[in-house]
């Protein structure tokens, strides 16, 4: 078995990706911060978002949601779904889908820009806001995982819960602009409002690319963090 490419980059990795997902694109992200510890090597610390005043609060991830566990749905448990079902999910238990399906949209558009083959189904959840609704957690545990790994899949989860593929995957052979459109309508979304996020991602390259020069990623990491996201850029415009 291959060894995990740039280990020493992994808590230089998921700061970046978590700041780049925070100041970049708007999405809600835990607290963290990259510290350095004394003999140098660097470290990433998040704060817990599940307590509020000193209590806990309700919380559950989607695997909870959706009843499944290593007993019960084996091994892969939190890899056998697909992204139009964590919609399903969103829809039964958030009073205010409408809000937080856009959300959860642009956090699976996110990942798959970002090359994250692990946003499975424990790495989104849902907690009690301070208003009392259901709403989505800040998302937590955001890296590109393809930096470190070796052949790591395109996403960690299907797209659909049908397990279909759309026409323009058969030709061209990875997830493009069609993709997306089709996810989005499955999640109730306009295709305007699609066409919107995917936009965002090529007119902030400049953005992406300052953030990940700032980095403390190694240089090697960097160029290699920076092709991935460009090689997606491309595809979801195709």
């Amino acid at each position: 078995m291959p060894l995990p490419m740039f280990q020493t980059d992994v808590p230089a990795n998921e700061d970046l990706t978590m700041t780049i997902a925070g100041k970049i694109f708007g999405i809600e992200v835990a607290r963290h911060e990259l510290v350095r510890f004394a003999d140098g090597e660097l470290g990433y610390m998040t704060r817990r978002f599940d307590y509020r005043n000193g209590l806990k609060i309700p919380q559950e991830d989607f695997c909870q949601l959706s009843g499944r566990t290593r007993k019960t749905h084996g091994s892969d448990y939190k890899y056998n779904a697909s992204y139009e079902e964590c919609a399903h999910i969103v829809r039964r238990f958030c009073p205010a889908a409408k809000i937080e399906l856009p959300k959860l949209f642009r956090r699976v558009l996110f990942c798959y820009l970002f090359s994250n083959g692990d946003a499975h189904l424990k790495n989104f959840s849902i907690y009690a806001s301070r208003q009392g609704d259901a709403v989505l957690t800040p998302a937590y545990d955001l890296l590109s995982t393809s930096l470190h790994i070796p052949n790591e899949s395109p996403l960690a989860l299907d797209l659909f819960a049908d397990g279909h593929f759309t026409q323009r995957f058969e030709e061209l052979g990875f997830f493009s602009k069609a993709d997306f459109l089709e996810l989005g309508d499955r999640f109730g979304l306009t295709a305007d409002s699609v066409k919107a996020m995917l936009t965002e991602f090529p007119q902030s390259e400049a953005k992406v690319v300052a953030a990940v020069e700032a980095s403390l990623l190694s240089a090697d990491a960097k160029t290699n963090y920076l092709a991935r996201f460009h090689d997606r850029v491309r595809a979801v415009m195709q």
